[in-house]
């Protein structure tokens, strides 16, 4: 699966312009593992919503945080496989096909502003029904420019079984909600966020639970030298 991984990000890779750094950094990717909650009782799953991931366990603060201007080239999601009810349940409340894709932010750099997120840039749709109880990996078809300052959250339009529960207050995550609908029902009348340009408040923030997506980012080189400029 790892060789898989590989092939498909350098296939990505070749699609960068000239330039572009062979380092490969895997942005989430040192957290401790962690389970999707489906089909377990409740089943809950990620649904219509941009959501940043602010600690995993295991891992730094502010994983999706971009401290060097690079690329991002692909992104993997751990799924559940959720049981045909529950996967009806989804698809009659949230809509079909469960998807996700990738969303560019830039905070609000003020105290009055810093929950404020505006979308920059967003990958195209990937569906994940035939991935279900698996940890598929997807290459974009044109790298996103990311700076830095920026951050890299992931977008659900309809559902994705992407998310695990009843874990430690070390993990927690923010969402594209005021603060006066964090909790169902008013949550689920809450969508994703999908016009660039867009400003977002992610008021909510959700302890003990994670959104299970790593982004694989390839940062600019480092200039060591100033000669030939």
């Amino acid at each position: 699966m790892r060789r898989v991984i590989v092939a498909l990000t350098c296939a990505a890779c070749l699609a960068l312009p000239q330039g572009a750094s062979a380092r490969v950094i895997e942005l989430g990717s040192q957290a401790q593992p962690a389970n999707p909650s489906c089909p377990n009782d409740p089943c809950e799953a990620a649904v219509r919503v941009t959501g940043l991931q602010g600690r995993a366990a295991g891992g730094p603060k502010n994983p999706y945080y971009i401290r060097r201007s690079g690329w991002l080239v692909a992104f993997t999601v751990t799924l559940a496989r959720p049981t045909a009810e529950q996967i009806d349940f989804f698809n009659d409340n949230f809509g079909s096909p469960a998807q996700v894709r990738l969303s560019v932010l830039r905070r609000g750099d003020s105290r009055r502003t810093r929950l404020n997120y505006r979308l920059l840039r967003q990958s195209e749709s990937f569906a994940v029904d035939d991935y279900l109880g698996s940890r598929p990996t997807f290459v974009l078809e044109e790298p996103l420019r990311v700076r830095r300052g920026y951050w890299v959250g992931i977008t659900v339009d309809t559902w994705a079984p992407m998310f695990a529960n009843n874990l430690p207050r070390s993990n927690w995550w923010r969402s594209s909600r005021g603060k006066t609908s964090c909790d169902p029902p008013r949550s689920l009348n809450q969508f994703a966020m999908d016009d660039l340009g867009e400003v977002g408040v992610f008021g909510c923030t959700y302890h003990g639970a994670r959104l299970l997506y790593t982004v694989t980012y390839i940062p600019d080189n480092r200039r060591t030298s100033d000669e030939g400029r």
